[in-house]
């Protein structure tokens, strides 16, 4: 227990760093902006009660907002793709279910299925921060690109970070 306290702790503080002092600093043309913070809400174990994922996906949201000076729009966005990563796990559950005690990885459960449960979870997130951010639907279809293209740029780090995951284990 404490072990995998402190593995999440150690991987919170990495991806909070690298958002913070590496990926904040990225942006092509204004289309462009990697949130790779999100991987800490993908790869959370699916055992941690409901209420206490939603203020682990408040707390990761706010701290990005504090560090970037954003006034909430991370921590809503968070707090949303928490609240329906149970549902996208429902969704996409396997044949067999979900095994008990087994980490959200690519190397537990595929590639495929990764790959379709961040694609989700990614675009619900990125969703949610751009159009607050703008929070009017004149930039509509701009927005609407910003959210493509970001999510296909976050969804490659964070692919890069699974692989480096799945590829320690092995």
């Amino acid at each position: 227990m404490t072990n995998r306290f402190l593995k999440y702790g150690f991987v919170f503080i990495v991806l909070i760093l690298l958002q913070v002092l590496l990926f904040n600093n990225i942006e092509f043309s204004g289309y462009v902006n990697p949130y790779v913070y999100v991987m800490f809400i993908l790869i959370l174990p699916l055992e941690i009660p409901a209420w206490v994922f939603l203020i682990i996906s408040f707390l990761t949201g706010l701290t990005v907002d504090i560090f970037t000076g954003s006034l909430g729009i991370h921590t809503s966005a968070s707090l949303f793709a928490g609240f329906c990563r149970p549902y996208v796990l429902r969704l996409i559950a396997p044949r067999d279910g979900y095994e008990s005690g087994a980490e959200i990885s690519m190397g537990n459960y595929g590639l495929n299925w990764f790959l379709i449960y961040a694609v989700i979870i990614v675009l619900i997130h990125h969703t949610v921060l751009f159009y607050f951010e703008v929070f009017r639907f004149k930039d509509f279809f701009r927005t609407l690109l910003r959210v493509i293209f970001s999510s296909a740029f976050t969804l490659a780090f964070i692919m890069l970070g699974e692989y480096y995951r799945s590829g320690k284990k092995r």
